[in-house]
């Protein structure tokens, strides 16, 4: 049975980091292509990046590009999203997910198993 359990989130101020990890058991991590995904209280849930199975690709949203990074370490079986300079509109409970494609995508239903999530709250 594939698992997927995110920490690391907490309250933050504006402009500081966070470091996500997404531990996932069950099977090993390199067959999954690996999404994060976050979903705000009465919003859709929204696609944040994707990193494909060794690692060597990865896409981020525009509203995250340059300040979120995604990686991933297949011998820990663990995934990681690290945010930099946090603004209030990033706060959302952050999912990870894993997919059986090879090809990053920020398609949800082409992810096959999901997290609990982890709550994330940036203050101004």
């Amino acid at each position: 049975q594939v698992r997927l359990v995110e920490s690391g989130g907490g309250l933050v101020q504006a402009g500081e980091s966070l470091r996500l990890s997404c531990a996932v058991s069950g099977r090993t991590l390199s067959s999954f292509l690996m999404g994060w995904f976050r979903q705000a209280p009465g919003s859709e849930r929204e696609f944040v990046g994707a990193i494909s199975r060794s690692g060597g690709s990865s896409i981020t949203t525009d509203s995250v590009k340059g300040r979120f990074t995604i990686s991933r370490d297949n011998a820990q079986n663990t995934v990681y999203l690290q945010m930099n300079s946090l603004k209030p509109e990033d706060t959302a409970v952050y999912h990870c997910a894993a997919g059986s494609g090879v090809i990053v995508t920020n398609t949800t239903n082409l992810y096959d198993y999901w997290g609990q999530g982890t709550q994330v709250t940036v203050s101004s």
